[in-house]
């Protein structure tokens, strides 16, 4: 299965973007991650099956809000700083209760989606 991300690209700092990703046929546990160049792949924020509930890295809480409608989730990213240039991608975690930032956690991916923040 894979994910469809799509919405990322070229921004100044202190716009915004929204990020989509669908997981065809199914409702799960989702989240997006990010890698910028040279670093590891960090959580960025999840959301569980039914949009109860959601849960941010402390580096994007008050600027990026995460939601869903069934099976499409969306990231919706204000006050953009050139330190959220990154590939984005989505996750989905199924049958899964609690929410996790573990990336090895999650079941299937999508592609990425690049945004560009320039200063």
């Amino acid at each position: 299965v894979q994910l469809q991300a799509s919405g990322g690209g070229l921004v100044q700092a202190g716009g915004c973007l929204r990020l989509s990703c669908e997981f065809p046929g199914r409702t799960a546990n989702m989240g997006w991650f990010r890698q910028a160049p040279g670093k590891e792949r960090q959580f960025v924020a999840a959301i569980n099956w039914n949009g109860g509930s959601t849960y941010y890295a402390d580096s994007v809480k008050g600027r990026f809000s995460i939601s869903r409608d069934k099976n499409i989730i969306f990231l919706q990213m204000n006050s953009l700083k050139p330190e959220d240039t990154a590939v984005y991608y989505c996750a989905a975690e199924v049958g899964a209760v609690d929410l996790v930032a573990d990336e090895y956690e999650y079941d299937y991916w999508g592609q990425g989606t690049l945004v560009t923040v320039s200063s």
